[in-house]
Parts: structure tokens; C-alpha cells; sequence
């Protein structure tokens, strides 16, 4: 199969089902720039179409029910549902309150236009950056297991293909076998970003090292630390095994296991910052062993306790930037931070409902492996 570009992007069309696109409430701003990069490509093959929308509803009766409509024909399309079910700023009431949807929520109204497809749509496609229930994705003990009963659930319902961003644990993807799953790592938009954002970033041995925040977090900082040259250190969180606090066991301290940071950049990657406690208390240690800059990246830049302890972290000069992804809500007041920098996904993801819809090969698409040597290649040539 030949590789996608946005020079033959839809050259083969005619052979495929037409392309279309819903973005569920809340995932509206990144399907729109999703559509932008489509139509453009389309145009510069010589096509006139004007949209690739579907207008879809979610309305709440005042009890709370909900339902599903879908607009206009989707029949005998290749139909992909983008949704954010992180975007806690969509709102419903129910029985006069105001309620913030949930990821819950979101679920429920994926499943809802699903239904309302009626099977005629020539196959569903889900983009779902942020992987529903995707923290909860191992049983300990007595637990719901709810990300892989999710995956099922839409596997039952006729979805063919799930893509997600930089899954928790994308060995989940065990739960659908026979089911189409992507996991996406947006590590080339990333470095593409840090070079447009960081004055004097020189990513060599001598300058810069990558630190992963737990084992958990390894192959993605490792992948990082390999396609840029550089070494790599890790924390590992020692934990006390007593006690459990909000549903798990509270960390004693972060142990660094690693050559010296001194006077060398660090970038630490992780998939979501919550809290952020986890994220400073790194970056605290880093300081004490006098590292340089520190940049911290999540692909998932949530803040659930805010913003108020990165503040001050970057004011005190512990943090010098954060980066993250437009795959789920961000508040105004995170965009507003001179420290944040976002990362645009929505090419990428442009790239790969063209590539699917085209039914051409999406290998360099999932690993960035050689556009990431080219980038690199320009910058210190």
C-alpha cells in the first residue's frame, strides 16, 4: 500500500465510501480544524466539496434522559465520531441544575448517535483521543474493569475502529481483538512544538536529558530519548503499602535512578497531568541535583487541583514550560499561561481519517520514527 500525503490524499476517491464527520458536544473546535485540513486537501485534488459535517444532538429531557439524532443521511457512508469525553465544561440541567457532563455522560451520547446510525452508515469509525475509563485498566481485588467492558460494548454496537492518543495502558486493546485499535503518539508534534517554543533548545547528549516520572511512564520517554540521541533517567514512586488514600497508596518519595542532570535541560513525558503533585515533586528533585530548564509535557494537560502550584513553580524557576495537546478541553486560563504551550494534534488526525478512509497503510502514521530524524536533521544542520 502506498503512503498518504496531503498531494494524493484523495486521489483513489471513487473506490471509497464517501467521508463524513461527526463531532460530538464538546469536540466541536478540533473537529472543525480536523475538517479544515480535509476539505483543503480535497480542493487540492480537485474536488468541490464544501463540508464533510454531519450536525448531530444530544437534547436532555428535564429528567435527565437523553437521545440521540442524527441531522442528515449517513447512509452507505465511512462515518468517523469524534469525541472528548474529558470535556467537563459541556453543560446540561437536569430538574432545574446545571449539571457538568462527565465522562460518563460523553460516553452515553456516543453510544446514543451510534444507535441513532441504524446500522446504515458502510462502517464507524470512533476517534477518541482520551480513552474512556482509560485509568481504570487492571482489576486489583473486587474492581469494574471499565475501559475493556467500554471497548466491547462498542465492538457489539458495530463500531470497526477505535484510535486513541497515548492510551494509559493501550495493552487494553486485548478486550477487542477483532476490533480496529490505534493508539496514536503525537511524539513528532511534540518536538515540532518544543523547537518553535524553547529558545536555544539543543537536543545532544551534552545538553539535554530525558527523565521518565515512573516506569510506568518508560517506553514513552525511552522512544523520546532514542530518536533524539540523548540519556535517559527514571523516578520510581516509593509507596506506602499500609494505607490506602483515595483509592490507592500514597507515595513516600520519588527515587531517581539515572546518570547526573546537572546543568542539562530535562524534558519528563507523561500522559496526563492531574493534580500535577506527582509532576513538581520530579521537578523539585531535579533542582535539588542542580538540572538546567524543565520542561514537563502530558498529552492530557487536565490541572484538576488548577493551576495556583505551577504557577508559582515556574515563578520560583523550578518549571520553565508545560506542554500539551488540544485532544481534550482546556481551560481559558491554562491557554492564557505564558508557560503552557499547546500542542495541535488535529493534522494528525487529519492524516489519519484520510489515510483510513483510503484504505492506505497508516505504519508511518503510528510510528514518527523518520519524520522526527528528518526534524531533527534540519534543526542542527
Amino acid at each position: 500500500m502506498e503512503k498518504i500525503d496531503s498531494k494524493n490524499v484523495f486521489a483513489q476517491d471513487g473506490h471509497n465510501a464517501p467521508l463524513r464527520i461527526i463531532a460530538m458536544n464538546g469536540a466541536q473546535e478540533l473537529g472543525a480544524k480536523i475538517e479544515g485540513h480535509l476539505l483543503n486537501w480535497a480542493h487540492k485534488c480537485g474536488r468541490d466539496d464544501e463540508t464533510f459535517h454531519v450536525d448531530v444532538d444530544c437534547p436532555r429531557f428535564s429528567s435527565g434522559d437523553g437521545k440521540g439524532l442524527i441531522k442528515s443521511s449517513i447512509r452507505g457512508d465511512d462515518l468517523y465520531i469524534l469525541v472528548d469525553v474529558g470535556n467537563y465544561n459541556c453543560k446540561y440541567k437536569m430538574y432545574g441544575f446545571e449539571n457538568a457532563m462527565s465522562p460518563d455522560d460523553h460516553y452515553q451520547d456516543l453510544k446514543r448517535i451510534i444507535q441513532a446510525t441504524g446500522g446504515k452508515a458502510k462502517r464507524i469509525n470512533v476517534i477518541m483521543p482520551n480513552l474512556y475509563g482509560g485509568r481504570q485498566h487492571r482489576r486489583n481485588y473486587r474492581e469494574s474493569l471499565d475501559c475493556a467492558v467500554a471497548l466491547q460494548e462498542l465492538h457489539a454496537m458495530g463500531v470497526d475502529n477505535i484510535v486513541t492518543f497515548d492510551a494509559h495502558d493501550p495493552r487494553v486493546c486485548n478486550a477487542v481483538p477483532l476490533m480496529g485499535f490505534d493508539n496514536l503518539m503525537p511524539s513528532y508534534q511534540v518536538l515540532k512544538t518544543m523547537f518553535r517554543s524553547i529558545p536555544n533548545f539543543n537536543p545532544n547528549r551534552d545538553n539535554l536529558m530525558v527523565v521518565s516520572p515512573d516506569e510506568g511512564a518508560l517506553n514513552r520517554n525511552m522512544y523520546y530519548a532514542v530518536n533524539m540521541g540523548v540519556e535517559m533517567g527514571m523516578f520510581y514512586k516509593r509507596r506506602d503499602y499500609s494505607r490506602v488514600v483515595n483509592g490507592r497508596n500514597p507515595i513516600v518519595a520519588h527515587e531517581y535512578l539515572g546518570t547526573s542532570v546537572e546543568g542539562k535541560d530535562i524534558f519528563i513525558a507523561d500522559d496526563i497531568i492531574a493534580s500535577g503533585e506527582s509532576m513538581l515533586d520530579i521537578a523539585y528533585e531535579l533542582k535539588k541535583r542542580k538540572a538546567g530548564r524543565i520542561y514537563a509535557y502530558a498529552t492530557y494537560a487536565i490541572f484538576t487541583a488548577g493551576l495556583d502550584k505551577f504557577d508559582k513553580a515556574v515563578a520560583d524557576g523550578t518549571v520553565d514550560g508545560v506542554f500539551g495537546t488540544n485532544l481534550t478541553y482546556r481551560t481559558p486560563e491554562l491557554l492564557s499561561r505564558d508557560w503552557f504551550h499547546e500542542v495541535d494534534c488535529s493534522k494528525y488526525i487529519a492524516y489519519y481519517i484520510a489515510a483510513l478512509n483510503q484504505n492506505v497503510s497508516i505504519s508511518n502514521l503510528i510510528d514518527s520514527h523518520e519524520k522526527i530524524q528528518a526534524l531533527l536533521e534540519k534543526k542542527r544542520g
